[in-house]
């Protein structure tokens, strides 16, 4: 029996809250995740789950165990830390989590430079819009958009992230450009419909105060690769982040509309524990998107 993946497996569980999550995250099947809580129970002869048709919770004994897993896991990571500190060209696995389109686009590409300069080194590249936990989810480093929270970290800042409104050339031909935000009434407009009041971009009016993207849009849609292949074929404005659409832009493609009234730009940084600072995959990665995006 492998008592350390039982109990990586049992923390997962209870850190995602339910097998299918954790099955997902360690990708095996839930089935095999099962089969090592059982195995780990089985061991400790004790039950760590209380387990009902619809969800688990954990017991007075499951509680205190993971916790001291977690002690455990902590330890060992820091062992293998000293070692790789030790070794003087990086190699070994870079857990990297970044925003999705973002990391599409900009990332992913300078992961790939950087892992074709130093091939030692493995990357696990997690791509989320959700905010990752780098202590419970293991990750050596995070790129984040939005201010930094108090949590102790390293926050290296690269180049604001930036929102643009554009059409294609055909949509502004139909409908006409439109000269101010009050105009959007009279456009059609294509919705992310991922973004919620907390986190909608807000546009800069004109003189009349800040205003919300429409939300009486022609198209809401999940992804901005979509709002973007809709926006290609005529079908309204859209407002999407410059990454996304730069390349059309330069090609014509899209043509940017309101520039005086998008967004304030938001800041992008590089965030990581300070206690992971030393290790060369990680110090070399920091250099490296430095380098390549640092701010201004």
């Amino acid at each position: 029996m492998d008592k350390l993946r039982n109990m990586e497996v049992f923390m997962a569980v209870v850190e995602d809250g339910s097998f299918a999550q954790a099955a997902r995250r360690l990708d095996i099947s839930a089935v095999m995740v099962g089969k090592h809580v059982q195995q780990l129970e089985a061991h400790l002869g004790a039950r760590l789950l209380q387990r009902t048709t619809r969800r688990h919770s954990l017991t007075e004994v499951g509680r205190s165990f993971y916790e001291d897993s977690r002690q455990v896991f902590e330890q060992l990571r820091w062992a293998e830390s000293a070692v790789e500190r030790s070794r003087s060209a990086p190699q070994g696995l870079l857990r990297i989590s970044a925003p999705t389109t973002l990391g599409n686009h900009v990332i992913a590409p300078l992961v790939a430079d950087y892992q074709l300069a130093n091939p030692l080194v493995r990357v696990d590249l997690q791509l989320s819009d959700s905010m990752a936990d780098l202590v419970g989810e293991n990750i050596d480093v995070a790129v984040r958009i939005g201010p930094v929270g108090g949590e102790g970290l390293v926050a290296r800042p690269l180049q604001p992230y930036r929102m643009v409104i554009a059409a294609a050339p055909s949509y502004l031909r139909r409908r006409g450009h439109p000269r101010g935000v009050d105009d959007l009434a009279r456009h059609d407009c294509l919705s992310y419909a991922v973004w919620q009041r907390r986190s909608e971009w807000i546009l800069r009016g004109d003189g009349s105060g800040s205003v919300q993207w429409p939300e009486d849009a022609r198209l809401r849609c999940n992804s901005g690769d979509g709002l973007r292949h809709a926006a290609l074929r005529g079908l309204g404005l859209i407002l999407q982040p410059e990454v996304l659409l730069a390349a059309d832009m330069a090609a014509g493609r899209l043509v940017p509309v309101l520039q005086d009234c998008v967004p304030l730009p938001r800041p992008v940084h590089l965030v990581y524990l300070p206690d992971r600072r030393q290790l060369p995959k990680l110090a070399q990665f920091v250099d490296h998107m430095v380098r390549a995006l640092g701010a201004a």
